[in-house]
């Protein structure tokens, strides 16, 4: 087993290399001095490791098998809750650019799951509104994910899983006032 300089041995070898590296990473930045912060990059690291690995073993088991992407399952998614959407607000809660809506939008339109609506106030907006198809997709690609979503989480309590998803809000209502 190769591992990094001063990393702990791990006698049972159960821990994954991605986090015996964190901990070496860890370790190293806590013994410089600032601005080195040990505890925020290890938050930061193990944040962004478990998004990566979440996305991409949302998106290899659920979505590419049916032929959908997960920002693509995560707009069908709003607007089935929403029901028709101006591409606008889909972008403000998606935290994608309206360019990135619209390239979505479009692909999903071609594979006829959305379609585009006139708004009868105003001739020149649309809406965006699933399909029957769409309906359908997000239907079943809702409950393989939910199902997936309760194994990724299955190792926290019912308590844990609701302190963590209040701690995980509080830092995004909190996020720098830079960001959109």
């Amino acid at each position: 087993m190769d591992s990094e300089p001063g990393a702990r041995p791990d006698p049972g070898g159960d821990t994954p290399p991605d986090l015996r590296y964190a901990a070496y990473a860890r370790e190293r930045l806590a013994a410089m001095s600032p601005p080195a912060d040990a505890e925020a990059f290890a938050l930061a690291y193990h944040l962004l490791q478990l998004a990566y690995v979440l996305v991409t073993d949302l998106e290899t088991r659920i979505h590419r098998p049916r032929g959908l992407t997960l920002p693509g399952f995560r707009l069908m998614f709003k607007l089935w809750l929403l029901g028709p959407t101006q591409p606008v607000r889909l972008a403000e809660i998606s935290a994608m650019s309206r360019s990135a809506v619209t390239n979505a939008v479009n692909t999903l339109e071609r594979g006829g799951l959305v379609e585009r609506r006139p708004v009868p106030e105003d001739g020149r907006a649309v809406v965006v509104a699933l399909t029957e198809a769409g309906e359908a997709a997000v239907r079943e690609a809702f409950a393989e994910q939910t199902r997936r979503e309760r194994e990724w989480f299955a190792c926290l309590g019912p308590v844990e899983r609701e302190q963590m998803t209040a701690l995980l809000a509080r830092i995004l209502r909190a996020r720098p006032a830079d960001l959109l």
